[in-house]
């Protein structure tokens, strides 16, 4: 299995594989988005001469980064279940709304404060209902011959370099207010998003995929070591392949580009609190611990940090009637 990481070790940054137990720097300045530049199928080629030359670190010495630096992050809304508990509780509303069968839909979100595995996360300032959602993520690679734009669900699928676990932190009382101006979500998710372990190459799924393309992987998180939700990768509304060709229509999707399947259902707290019809299980508090896996992945866990004390909304100013 090819594993692609960032580390700390021995004060700078390395980048490159980890197998076996132990993690092998790429050499001569290459980077992971140097792998995706080049594609699959060269990477593969770089991974087997990377471990025949260059000397093992172990993997217990190392501190893993998110495995990627992402060009953008798209975050889709990809699981039938999900949307259903979380539109009751943020609208107070059963159901899913007839748009969302239509076709896929996501938002962007901020790349800039991606993290990794074990890295500490912040409750951001004037968050009283702090979230996880557990995700999977594709990650783009070149194509030979493709310029990423409009392309058809079979070429999508060679697209996808590989997978990563996606945990798209979320404040709810920020997005409950922000999204009933019908634009959003906004500040309730652009504090921070989880990436890792690492991206395990797009082959290694190969074998697994149904005859519509869809991963029956299993996907479970847990909060303080008790399980919260279970689901699979394959009970999505659409495959990956579809969401990166619906992304790429009158658009364009490049090496380095972060596609979220979106929350699995009963991967957050906000679902199971439109379910309970009460804030069961509680909000995220610090030193609470929050572990996801992905069968085929491996496992990603951070822990809650302090809420930041500050006062960030500013009212808007009162609108002047002028008259000529």
């Amino acid at each position: 299995m090819v594993k692609i990481a960032r580390w700390n070790y021995d004060g700078g940054i390395q980048e490159g594989f980890v197998d076996d137990g132990t993690c092998f720097a790429l050499s001569g300045g290459r980077t992971v988005n140097t792998l995706l530049a080049a594609g699959l199928e060269e990477t593969l080629a770089i991974a087997a001469e990377t471990l025949r030359s260059q000397r093992p670190v172990a993997f217990r010495d190392v501190e893993l980064l998110a495995p990627l630096t992402p060009a953008t992050i798209r975050d889709f809304v990809a699981f039938e279940e999900h949307v259903e508990g979380v539109r009751k509780s943020i609208d107070g509303v059963a159901g899913v709304v007839p748009e969302w069968y239509e076709a896929p839909t996501f938002y962007f979100t901020n790349p800039h404060t991606v993290t990794g595995t074990r890295e500490v996360i912040g409750i951001p300032a004037g968050c009283h209902e702090l979230d996880f959602e557990t995700e999977v993520a594709a990650v783009v690679g070149h194509v030979p011959g493709s310029d990423g734009r409009n392309l058809s669900s079979t070429d999508a699928h060679r697209h996808i370099f590989g997978y990563t676990i996606l945990n798209d932190w979320s404040a709810r009382d920020l997005q409950r207010r922000e999204m009933k101006v019908s634009l959003g979500p906004c500040k309730g998710k652009d504090f921070a998003n989880t990436l890792g372990p690492w991206i395990v190459t797009a082959d290694e799924f190969g074998h697994l995929h149904d005859d519509e393309g869809f991963l029956p992987v299993t996907m479970e998180v847990e909060v303080n070591g008790e399980p919260i939700g279970r689901d699979l990768l394959s009970n999505m509304g659409w495959p990956f392949a579809e969401l990166v060709a619906y992304a790429s229509q009158d658009s364009v999707v490049r090496p380095g580009d972060v596609l979220g399947s979106g929350t699995c259902g009963r991967g957050c707290l906000a679902e199971l609190w439109g379910r309970n019809g009460s804030r069961t299980p509680p909000p995220l508090q610090t030193g609470d611990v929050v572990r996801m896996t992905v069968e085929g992945i491996g496992w990603i866990e951070n822990t809650v940090g302090q809420r930041r004390n500050a006062e960030t909304r500013v009212g808007a100013r009162p609108r002047k009637l002028e008259t000529r």
